[in-house]
């Protein structure tokens, strides 16, 4: 039967094991099961249980204070703003809480990728402020990249991590021996790592590594606000900086010359930068060519020169004209186009019958300023222009009757008409050149059209009643903006918002398709590939039941062994049937090819070379070549 403890002296054992003195406690406990008349084992039993429940109810009371510490630790933080004196209490902060010998964090950059000793507190040796950890060596380096805590009992020991020899003196002059680091994160930007350190070994309990990696949360949060506003601030300190000259520039240059009143009035008038190059040209009485960030014309003819390039870099650095001499010997005058750091083109200056003074290179520099201002402007503009075309498209080519409807009437709102849609044009292009793609087709288009991206292409839809032609347009438009590797498909269209989606589909089997058949270049229709497109088009699964049909032992003879029979199979047919033009186009001997064909006889049939089945066998052979060059439709 077991044995009764008195509820009495059970309220006594409990109230003696929660109280606060830990000494006199343990004390109690004893004296009080000695002196009650329970067995041996039982009081041993009792002894035991209650000494774990007073270490619990010690590591949860010492667990709420560490909790109370880190909360205030992480206001305390919030109200600091100097990124430096934040670091500085940070670690210090951390150091009161782990109460461990030293306390360091390290600063991640992630343009180099090493990290920084920035802070430390609790050290003595000269090497361990601002000791640089490569990429990928040491504790801090396995923090940043696995961007969880990491810890060693001893650092001579450790093998998680590679060893550097400097980290290694650095370490062994400070003495460290066990390292516990936790990662600085602010959603999902590493900011560093945050390390404390014993001079004796130690293992690290779990709730000093929760408590520290608690504590960085809070802080990469407070860290990376503080260095957002001190960027603010820096960011907003240059910008009423930069308008503070630029405002008293203009003014200066109004008051200097009749001529910046001109172009001042061009620029209220609505003119566009190629206005202000004329204006500039007629006043100045010279020939002023403009170039974009690329330092071609606006015929897209690209610039060659090589003393213009290198004057239009020390311009950009400078803000002020640069003096050139023409082959000729007459002067040019190179001035950049700027916006902050960012080089948007050029004007050029080839005296006329009027010298280059003082007031002529100011005039010059400040038209340049002016068609900075207008070509920011139209960049925003046609920004803004292409995301509203590219939702109205999206709008349109939705399978969802709600968005379509809608856009119809947005579309007529803006100047496109989609019953007038003749031709629809898809185009594909590198993803960096999509977006002056878009401008360029959009110019080639006019305004009566609707140009903007979908799906990773430009989509034209136009009023011109020939594709061939309309894909030509836009071609050739989309060529001279971005060079060469341009593939422009068209399609007919009715003008049926419900055939729109059709048609693009259509034209996307297409552009699919013509890599497979060596078109990389070029404006097609997708009625020139209206075999290819059928087959390949949404939707269709016919063409692989045929494949099977027709060649599936040769394709399934080929997955389980690794062959090349229908490789060998469609030379042979693109070779007239000859096994020796065969082998000399796959580099075989003649024997070789003849035992393959062997092999699809074995495979096919003995009758599979009569007339009516060798044309199914080419078409199901160009079909699989086709499918695994297009991939899935």
């Amino acid at each position: 039967m077991a044995q009764l403890v008195p509820v009495d002296l059970v309220v006594d054992v409990l109230t003696a094991a929660l109280g606060d003195d830990a000494d006199a406690g343990d004390d109690d406990i004893a004296r009080l099961l000695a002196e009650a008349d329970l067995p041996e084992d039982v009081a041993a039993r009792v002894g035991a249980e209650v000494r774990r429940l007073k270490a619990t109810a010690a590591r949860w009371r010492r667990r709420g204070r560490e909790l109370a510490a880190l909360y205030s630790s992480a206001h305390e933080l919030a109200q600091l703003r100097d990124v430096d004196e934040l670091l500085e209490r940070l670690v210090q902060r951390a150091h009161d809480l782990i109460g461990t010998d030293v306390t360091y964090l390290s600063e991640y950059h992630v343009a180099s990728g090493e990290l920084r000793v920035r802070t430390t507190l609790g050290t003595v040796a000269p090497s361990f402020p601002n000791l640089r950890v490569p990429p990928g060596m040491g504790l801090a380096s396995m923090v940043v990249t696995t961007r969880s805590p990491q810890w060693t009992s001893s650092y001579a020991g450790m093998t998680q991590a590679p060893h550097d020899s400097d980290i290694d003196a650095a370490v062994a002059a400070e003495g460290l021996v066990s390292l516990l680091g936790v990662p600085l994160l602010a959603g999902d930007e590493v900011l560093g790592a945050l390390f404390a350190a014993n001079r004796i070994p130690h293992t690290f309990t779990h709730e000093e590594i929760s408590l520290l990696s608690a504590f960085a949360d809070h802080a990469a949060v407070v860290l990376q606000t503080a260095r957002l506003l001190a960027e603010t601030r820096r960011s907003d300190a240059e910008t009423r900086k930069a308008y503070g000259e630029l405002s008293r520039h203009v003014e200066a240059m109004e008051r200097a010359s009749r001529v910046h009143e001109d172009l001042t009035a061009l620029v209220l008038q609505g003119g566009d930068a190629t206005d202000v190059a004329d204006a500039l040209g007629r006043a100045l009485r010279c020939t002023v060519t403009m170039l974009d960030a690329e330092l071609r014309t606006r015929d897209g003819v690209s610039l060659d020169a090589g003393d213009v390039r290198e004057a239009v870099t020390r311009s950009r650095r400078s803000g002020r004209c640069v003096f050139l001499t023409t082959p000729e010997g007459r002067s040019r005058v190179v001035v950049a186009v700027v916006a902050g750091s960012t080089l948007l083109g050029a004007l050029v200056l080839d005296q006329g019958t009027l010298a280059f003074g003082p007031v002529e290179q100011r005039t010059a520099e400040r038209a340049a300023q002016i068609t900075a201002l207008l070509l920011l402007k139209q960049d925003a503009v046609v920004e803004a222009e292409q995301r509203l075309r590219g939702d109205l498209l999206a709008d349109l080519l939705s399978d969802d009757p709600a968005r379509v409807q809608p856009a119809v009437a947005r579309a007529m709102a803006r100047g496109v008409h989609v019953e007038r849609t003749r031709s629809v044009v898809l185009v594909a292009t590198d993803s960096e050149h999509r977006r002056e793609a878009v401008r360029a087709a959009g110019r080639a288009v006019g305004n009566g059209g609707l140009v903007g991206e979908h799906a990773n292409r430009v989509v034209a839809l136009t009023a011109e009643e020939d594709p061939a032609t309309a894909a030509k347009t836009v071609h050739a438009a989309v060529t001279r903006a971005v060079g060469g590797g341009v593939v422009a498909v068209g399609a007919p269209s009715t003008g049926e918002v419900a055939t729109l989606r059709e048609r693009c589909e259509a034209a996307e089997s297409c552009l699919r398709v013509l890599p497979a058949l060596g078109v990389r270049d070029g404006a097609v229709t997708t009625d020139e590939y209206l075999p290819y497109t059928a087959l390949f088009g949404p939707g269709e699964d016919r063409v692989a039941a045929f494949v099977d049909a027709t060649i599936g032992p040769v394709l399934a003879w080929d997955d389980e062994r690794g062959s090349a029979l229908v490789p060998t199979l469609a030379a042979y047919l693109d070779n007239r049937c000859s096994p020796v033009a065969t082998a000399r186009a796959l580099h075989l001997h003649k024997n070789t090819v003849l035992q393959r064909l062997e092999r699809v006889t074995d495979l096919l049939g003995e009758e599979w070379q009569r007339p009516e089945r060798l044309f199914r066998i080419g078409i199901a052979v160009r079909l699989c070549t086709l499918a695994k060059a297009t991939g899935p439709s």
